[in-house]
């Protein structure tokens, strides 16, 4: 097994116009401050036998051994032994769009890695689109059927769902990347709120850098519905997000909620509570007086609510419900 790499935060590179370009999370800029997590997420991720080595290091990317220059990959990594010889050379690559030319210079990269370093060599590429992420992970024929390369894809369909904030906080690369990759989905507000607590353990540059990395590849409805959801657990008084995340609220990163909307929401929430209360009573054939149904009706607590629902189990009486 490696020795236990230094604990480091991976940062972000930026395009030749100079934006943030988040689909680059985790590949080049990432590994070069933590080059054992592309071997970490290959072992993690895909069950490959990574072999045994001392260390990684940062190589050159120029792939250019008898080659035109333009063969550059966006990062390749050495895992080597203790005797400095390479066992695994990773060719890291991010791909933000379906480029016809990457199924050729896939190839190129892992044969001239390959015979430069005398090692095993993969290609690991980070799609975070579906879409784009099934056509990276298709095997590339070399020719008439004699050979064939199949890179390794972090995506959808490969990263997992991370909702458990104990795995976000021992995983916080990995959490970053599920909720790039399944932020938009069915269980998107869980997978967030476990990367944002994930990021609160980092220093606040890093974490609100991340939290914006994750903002830009959300969709509109899942933005609407983070806001609320961050901004009802500020006016509730719930210390459930890290401080970066209110510090964003307060310097008016966060938009589109008023505090209209932001009331209607909690109205929705409450009303929710009360008939749900109402129906699990009713279920359970316990009785309830006109005062009783009043005084669920016109309860405006959230915290109250939920603790009567509870309550509902095992109780025999109104009072038991109520109490």
């Amino acid at each position: 097994m490696p020795p236990e790499a230094s604990r480091s935060v991976v940062t972000f590179p930026r395009d030749p116009a100079g934006s943030d370009d988040s689909q680059r999370f985790g590949t080049a800029e990432g590994s070069r401050e933590n080059p054992a997590l592309a071997p970490h997420l290959l072992a993690l991720l895909f069950h490959v036998d990574v072999p045994a080595y001392a260390g990684v290091r940062i190589a050159d990317s120029t792939l250019d051994q008898l080659i035109p220059v333009e063969f550059r990959a966006d990062l390749v990594l050495e895992l080597h032994d203790a005797s400095e010889a390479v066992v695994l050379s990773i060719v890291l690559e991010a791909q933000r769009d379906m480029a016809p030319r990457k199924k050729f210079s896939w190839p190129v990269y892992i044969t001239v890695a390959r015979a430069e370093r005398e090692s095993p060599t993969v290609v690991l590429v980070i799609a975070i689109d579906a879409e784009i992420a099934a056509w990276a992970a298709e095997k590339i024929d070399l020719g008439l059927g004699r050979g064939v390369i199949q890179p390794f894809v972090l995506g959808p369909a490969t990263l997992p769902v991370v909702t458990d904030p104990a795995v976000a906080e021992k995983e916080v690369e990995l959490s970053i990347l599920s909720a790039m990759a399944h932020g938009n989905g069915p269980e998107g507000l869980a997978v967030l709120e476990a990367a944002f607590e994930a990021l609160g353990r980092l220093d606040r540059e890093h974490a609100a850098v991340y939290f914006q990395i994750i903002w830009n590849v959300l969709r509109e409805p899942m933005r609407r519905a983070l806001e609320a959801l961050v901004m009802e657990r500020q006016s509730e008084g719930k210390a459930t997000f890290p401080p970066f995340a209110q510090k964003l609220i307060e310097m008016g990163e966060l938009k589109g909620f008023r505090q209209g909307e932001l009331k209607g929401l909690r109205d929705g929430k409450l009303e929710g509570l009360r008939e749900a209360l109402l129906r699990l009573v009713a279920r359970a054939g316990i009785p309830l007086t006109e005062d009783d149904r009043a005084r669920i009706r016109t309860c405006d607590d959230t915290v109250t609510l939920e603790r009567w629902i509870d309550n509902v189990l095992g109780a025999k009486t109104a009072a038991d419900v109520l109490s």
